[in-house]
């Protein structure tokens, strides 16, 4: 099942399975921003990561003593058990709460709102994670927008580039063949704000970066101009990832990170890990804009 929302700027819709938006759409020319999910290619659009961001070791994490099997990027993805819990005429408010089954997978008693809202050419994204047992929750929380590049007829990959809003120096962390960090970097940019999109960028998976002051990034083509900017406070990390020579690009905004191929597996000393009492309630968003 699909929700839309639209205003007199953008269209978008988002599939219940998974809190997954699968489309944001110019209500002026019919572009397409989102990429649609090619099955031989990959099949997402824009995945939520809750309580993991991408890998644990051998799938697995542990908490006081016992060993629990959580898939990539978590429980949020792909769930069919996803309630619509509010729908007004800008935004959409989505609910996935705890049940025997995820104990099973995540021993934390938990409440987790996503709300998608549009206001003029800006849809904002906004998690809310809430402590629903009794004593600490461990966790992590992220997106995985994929954005179509190029979106206009002429436009190449290599035509486009992510521009940060400040200079910046930063390396990658370079992921193992597991999906792990590992302790190796590569220097990718060096006082600079661009970041030059090409087909072999992503060869070595996904760029990691965890060390950025900037708090926005901007899509840019070179000879169309500005497509989207995101804005990402709050979210200390940030991946991009595409499938080598895919025409997206993934623009990804991390409390958290995968797992360490040299971690303890303890899910309390998981680096970028968060924790809330009991009763507490976590807030984060992003925000994109798009130049229409």
């Amino acid at each position: 099942m699909t929700y839309t929302l639209s205003n007199a700027e953008l269209s978008i819709a988002v599939k219940k399975s998974g809190i997954e938006l699968c489309s944001v759409m110019s209500q002026k020319t019919g572009t397409e921003f989102i990429w649609q999910a090619d099955p031989d290619i990959w099949a997402s659009h824009a995945p939520v990561l809750f309580p993991i961001i991408g890998a644990l070791k051998n799938g697995e994490f542990i908490f006081d003593g016992d060993s629990y099997c959580l898939p990539k990027h978590g429980l949020v993805r792909h769930s069919d058990k996803v309630q619509i819990t509010e729908q007004t005429d800008s935004s959409l408010l989505f609910t996935l709460s705890w049940d025997n089954e995820s104990l099973k997978r995540y021993p934390f008693k938990f409440e987790f709102r996503t709300c998608y809202s549009l206001s003029g050419s800006t849809l904002s994204v906004d998690h809310t994670v809430i402590n629903k047992g009794d004593g600490a929750m461990y966790f992590s929380l992220g997106g995985h927008p994929a954005f179509n590049c190029p979106v206009h007829n002429g436009d190449k990959y290599s035509d486009h580039y992510l521009e940060f809003e400040e200079k910046e120096t930063d390396s990658t962390w370079l992921l193992n063949s597991d999906g792990l960090v590992s302790n190796e970097q590569r220097p990718i940019l060096k006082n600079s704000k661009i970041l030059p999109l090409h087909d072999h960028l992503f060869d070595d998976d996904a760029l990691i970066f965890k060390n950025l002051n900037s708090r926005r990034v901007s899509l840019v083509s070179k000879k169309s101009g500005r497509i989207l900017s995101m804005d990402y406070n709050g979210f200390p990390y940030l991946g991009i990832w595409a499938k080598p020579g895919a025409p997206f690009v993934c623009i990804e905004p991390w409390q958290g990170i995968a797992d360490a191929e040299d971690t303890s597996q303890e899910f309390t000393q998981k680096e970028g890990i968060m924790a809330i009492d009991s009763g507490e309630e976590h807030r984060a968003g992003y925000s994109v804009t798009f130049h229409i």
